[in-house]
């Protein structure tokens, strides 16, 4: 008789998860070459706040696009006031390598937002960040270091999906009897009291955008097109991707499945 050691019949330790940022990371990493040709709510928002951003008096002073991706909002923002160079930080190489190239573009800098502002955009004259902060933890508190930044005078553009999202997919979950994995939303409500903290409101509005119900299928595959289907709340087994299914479209047909957009214009008293 062959004697097996105990040793060997132990599990292996379990390999812990990576952090959330680099999870985050590796999903928009994977689908850069994507994100352009289907990013279509997040290119409608740059586009808005690029013309928001046209009669601003901006001063002297650093100026960044925060959690910048492949460009959108800072090619906006330089359609809209051709006189502003914004440098371009993210945590993702593959999406800045996507954005604007050569010599009339400033370098983009690697950077995690998680860890507060590079030391080069103390005194800021503009901050603008679309579809990023909610990626950060936690985003109330990133966005009041992001105001407590900003010159005197300095002024902050904001988008950020929030938490009254996506309220059909939540009902579906909750019918099928599986996990909501999307994720984790801001409050609007906390994030506009985190920036009245340090900046006066000039623009506050939740817009509402919504598209006719897709099948949740290829509504997930539409997130991770993007690099968005990043979550807290782990994946589903296929069984349990099934049921969803089976409940996605169950209730008020004419019921569209919406987004809720926090956008803030602010400036530093």
């Amino acid at each position: 008789m062959v004697e097996t050691s105990r040793a060997s019949t132990r599990p292996a330790p379990a390999t812990p998860d990576p952090p959330f940022s680099e999870r985050v990371r590796a999903c928009f990493s994977s689908a850069a070459n994507r994100y352009e040709g289907s990013a279509r709510i997040q290119r409608a928002i740059a586009w808005r706040l690029g013309h928001l951003c046209r009669p601003l008096p901006i001063g002297p002073g650093p100026r960044a696009d925060l959690g910048a991706g492949t460009g959108l909002l800072a090619r906006s923002i330089a359609l809209h006031r051709p006189d502003l160079d914004l440098l371009r930080l993210d945590n993702c190489q593959a999406l800045l390598e996507q954005g604007p190239q050569g010599s009339d573009a400033s370098a983009p800098l690697l950077w995690d937002l998680n860890s507060g502002l590079p030391p080069q955009l103390g005194g800021a004259s503009l901050l603008a960040s679309s579809f990023a902060l909610q990626w950060l933890e936690p985003p109330r508190t990133q966005l009041e270091h992001w105001g407590s930044q900003l010159a005197k005078g300095g002024w902050l553009l904001l988008a950020v999906p929030c938490a009254a999202s996506f309220q059909q997919w939540r009902q579906a979950a909750e019918r099928a009897g599986v996990p909501f994995t999307g994720l984790t939303l801001p409050q609007a409500p906390e994030l506009i009291a985190a920036a009245e903290r340090r900046l006066q409101l000039v623009r506050c509005q939740r817009l509402r955008f919504s598209r006719r119900r897709p099948q949740a299928l290829p509504f997930l595959r539409e997130l991770k097109a993007i690099g968005a289907q990043a979550s807290q709340g782990g994946q589903l087994t296929r069984a349990e991707l099934r049921r969803l299914q089976a409940h996605w479209m169950e209730g008020p047909s004419e019921r569209p499945l919406e987004w809720e957009v926090l956008l803030l214009v602010a400036r530093k008293p």
